[in-house]
C-alpha cells in the first residue's frame, strides 16, 4: 500500500463527522489501486496500528479555530503531532497523539509523507449530518484527494496553500 487516507471524527456530532463522511464518499467513488481508506472514528490508538507500512498518510478531521466554516487547512504531519501528555487515557488519546507514538513505535515503518487536512466545523452539537458549508468543503477535498492519489502527485504540490483549498 502506498497511500492511506484516514477520516477521524464522531458521526453523532454533526460536522465533527466530516472525516468518516469523507471516507464513505471516497469508498463510493472507488479508490485507485495502492490506496487504502480507513474510518478512524474517535479511537486515536487505532490510528497507530492502521498507519504502519503506508508510504503516504493523509488524515482528515474537523477543527474549531474560529475561521469561516468550511475552511480547509493543510498541515504537515510533524506540525500536528502531539506527544501524549502524562495522565492521558485511552478516551483522550487522539490521532495527533497517535502520530507521535507511531513515529516512535513504528520507526522505519512510519509513513514517509504525512499530511493532515482539517475542515473548520460550524456545528458540533449532537445530531447527524454535515452543515452545508462543511459538506461543500468535504466534497472539494474528496475530489482533490482522488485526483492527487490517482495521478500520484505530491499533495503539497497540488494544493493552493495552507488554507482555502
Amino acid at each position: 500500500m502506498s497511500t492511506l487516507i484516514i477520516g477521524c471524527g464522531n458521526l453523532l456530532r454533526r460536522d465533527d463527522g466530516v472525516g468518516p463522511t469523507l471516507i464513505r464518499k471516497l469508498w463510493a467513488l472507488g479508490p485507485p489501486p495502492g490506496v487504502r481508506l480507513a474510518d478512524g472514528g474517535t479511537a486515536g490508538l487505532d490510528v497507530v496500528f492502521q498507519i504502519q507500512d503506508a508510504k503516504r498518510l493523509i488524515i482528515v478531521d474537523a477543527a474549531r479555530t474560529g475561521a469561516e466554516p468550511g475552511t480547509i487547512f493543510e498541515l504537515p504531519g510533524e506540525e500536528a503531532e502531539t506527544p501524549p501528555l502524562a495522565g492521558v487515557n485511552l478516551h483522550d488519546f487522539r490521532w495527533d497523539h497517535a502520530l507521535a507514538v507511531g513515529r516512535w513505535l513504528l520507526k522505519e515503518r512510519f509513513p514517509e509523507d504525512v499530511t493532515v487536512y482539517l475542515i473548520e466545523a460550524k456545528d458540533v452539537d449532537y445530531g447527524f449530518g454535515l452543515s452545508p458549508e462543511v459538506e461543500a468543503a468535504m466534497e472539494r477535498l474528496a475530489e482533490r484527494l482522488m485526483q492527487n492519489v490517482t495521478q500520484g502527485e505530491s499533495l503539497s504540490d497540488a494544493t493552493s496553500g495552507k488554507a482555502g483549498i
